[in-house]
């Protein structure tokens, strides 16, 4: 009898232990949404205190938090961390290059941006992003419309994609293509792509 209360309250401890774990996850998640990346740091580092089953995802979740609060180089840890636990995140390869960007870490962006492709060459959000990284360190318009292509066939309505295209192909000189390009952006609400139309298309 001894025995199995012992047991009884072992593993009801430890399922309230994991409900508790993964009511902060959730908590922090939902803190992130509505804009409180204070109160969801510190949630995910609760969950990862306890030990949440996924808590490669807490890290991952905590690293955007602190990128949303311009900690780059905390939110570089905790991708870091995260691609540690799961060396196939690709989610966490593209956000950290994303991070490296903003610290001019051009070079290593690209690397992170080839693994997620790599990881996952069905996500038109990185090749937007590679593309974006191209053009603007390398000059690579041709790259980089390359890979606004791939992004836009896999998402026909990404408007950022068609906005970063239209940008390419306005370095290189055709305006005409560009036009298009930006006013398909425009359709789809992309704004900056509204002004890019007024102020250089007929």
């Amino acid at each position: 009898m001894r025995k199995l209360l012992i047991l009884f309250i072992f593993f009801f401890s430890y399922a309230s232990y994991s409900q508790t774990a993964e009511e902060y996850f959730y908590s922090a998640y939902e803190k992130a949404e509505n804009g409180d990346y204070y109160g969801a740091i510190a949630d995910y580092t609760k969950a990862i205190e306890l030990d949440h089953p996924d808590y490669d995802k807490a890290y991952y979740n905590r690293g955007n938090a602190k990128r949303d609060l311009e900690d780059y180089y905390g939110a570089i840890a905790d991708f870091n961390k995260a691609i540690e636990l799961d060396p196939d995140y690709a989610l966490a390869y593209n956000n950290r290059g994303i991070v490296k960007r903003k610290l001019k870490d051009y070079y290593g962006a690209i690397a992170d941006y080839n693994k997620a492709i790599e990881l996952d060459p069905d996500n038109a959000i990185v090749y937007n992003n590679r593309g974006i990284l191209k053009a603007d360190l390398k000059k690579d318009y041709y790259g980089a419309i390359a890979d606004l292509n791939k992004a836009i066939e896999l998402d026909p309505d990404y408007a950022d994609a068609y906005n970063n295209r239209g940008i390419s192909k306005d370095k290189l000189g055709d305006l005409d293509s560009a036009c298009s390009d930006w006013r398909k952006a425009a359709n789809l609400g992309h704004t900056n792509s509204k002004k890019w139309v007024a102020n250089q298309c007929n």
